[in-house]
């Protein structure tokens, strides 16, 4: 049972938000989960203030994922929408391990970095299948790894950190994405990544203007 829709999108970034507003209706529960898990994964790390307090955080999601969907409490207005994922859990799991990388010590190992961008690449992919794109699965991968990157770069403060998600965006293929219509809200989002990163930018700082062409890509996909 699909509930608290507006409640969830809520608590997405402003551009996550942007880009989840191309869905259209086939894809837009799957891809508002998918966002919001990522969300709330962030908030985690971000909030906690010993890395052992976002690791045992993580862990309940980790648990969570090893049981069957119909095993989640439903209090979790989360959890209960994250349902519509079975069959791709495994994907969430990982993203799970991709956050908890990012509880290492300052400065970030750029492994760490490289965890977390290969773990939200992957739950593109498994998007892809979930909405019955497998043909768009690589592609997704790659869209979504290097929007990773680029909003990773965009939180880091630590300039050792930056220095190191500058140098793994530029090892990065950045042609543009072209992805069914299921999965345009990561157009979206790959779009606004490679205006940051040809920019030298970070995407919280992109100013409407740079916005306004990406705008084209949500609604005609080019």
């Amino acid at each position: 049972m699909i509930r608290d829709v507006p409640e969830l999108i809520e608590t997405l970034p402003v551009l996550q938000r942007l880009a989840l507003s191309y869905a259209p209706k086939a894809s837009k529960i799957q891809t508002l989960t998918l966002l919001a898990l990522d969300a709330r994964l962030a908030e985690v790390v971000r909030s906690a203030s010993e890395p052992i307090m976002a690791q045992l955080r993580l862990a309940w999601w980790r648990d969570m994922f090893a049981k069957p969907a119909q095993e989640w409490p439903e209090r979790e207005p989360l959890l209960a929408n994250l349902k519509v994922w079975e069959g791709e859990v495994t994907a969430l799991s990982g993203l799970v391990d991709g956050w908890e990388a990012m509880t290492a010590q300052a400065p970030l190992p750029i492994s760490a970095m490289q965890d977390l961008a290969n773990a939200r690449g992957e739950t593109f992919g498994a998007l892809a299948f979930l909405l019955n794109e497998s043909s768009d699965s690589e592609q997704a991968a790659r869209a979504g790894r290097n929007w990773a990157v680029a909003d990773i770069a965009s939180r880091l403060t630590h300039p050792e950190e930056r220095a190191a998600a500058a140098g793994l965006a530029n090892t990065l293929e950045w042609k543009r994405a072209k992805l069914s219509r299921k999965l345009r809200p990561l157009v979206v989002l790959h779009g606004l990544a490679a205006r940051s990163h040809s920019r030298g930018e970070r995407l919280d700082e992109l100013s409407a203007t740079a916005i306004l062409p990406i705008m084209r890509l949500g609604l005609l996909g080019t």
